[in-house]
C-alpha cells in the first residue's frame, strides 16, 4: 500500500485529481463566462454552447496544473 505514494505513481495522483475536479471547475467557469455575456447583451444558445466547449478546455488545464503542483507539494514536498 505505501508503494502507492511513491514517485513511480504521481502521474496516476495527478489524474485522479485533475478528473475529481474537472467537473466543478468546469461549471464555475462556465457560469461566470454566461454571466459575462448576459451582462454585455449576449443570451443566444449557440453562443453559450461555445462558452460550454471553452470552459471545459479552460478547465482541463486549470485541474491538470494545480493537481500537478498540488500533489508534488503534499506527496513529495521536503514538509516545510
Amino acid at each position: 500500500m505505501a508503494e502507492l505514494f511513491t514517485e513511480k505513481y504521481a502521474l496516476l495522483w495527478v489524474l485522479a485529481l485533475s478528473l475529481a475536479l474537472f467537473h466543478f471547475v468546469r461549471n464555475f467557469v462556465w457560469v461566470l463566462a454566461v454571466r459575462r455575456a448576459e451582462r454585455d447583451g449576449n443570451q443566444d444558445e449557440e453562443r453559450r454552447i461555445r462558452l460550454r466547449r471553452r470552459a471545459g478546455a479552460t478547465s482541463a488545464l486549470l485541474s491538470f496544473v494545480f493537481s500537478y503542483f498540488f500533489v508534488m507539494h503534499v506527496l513529495f514536498g521536503d514538509g516545510s
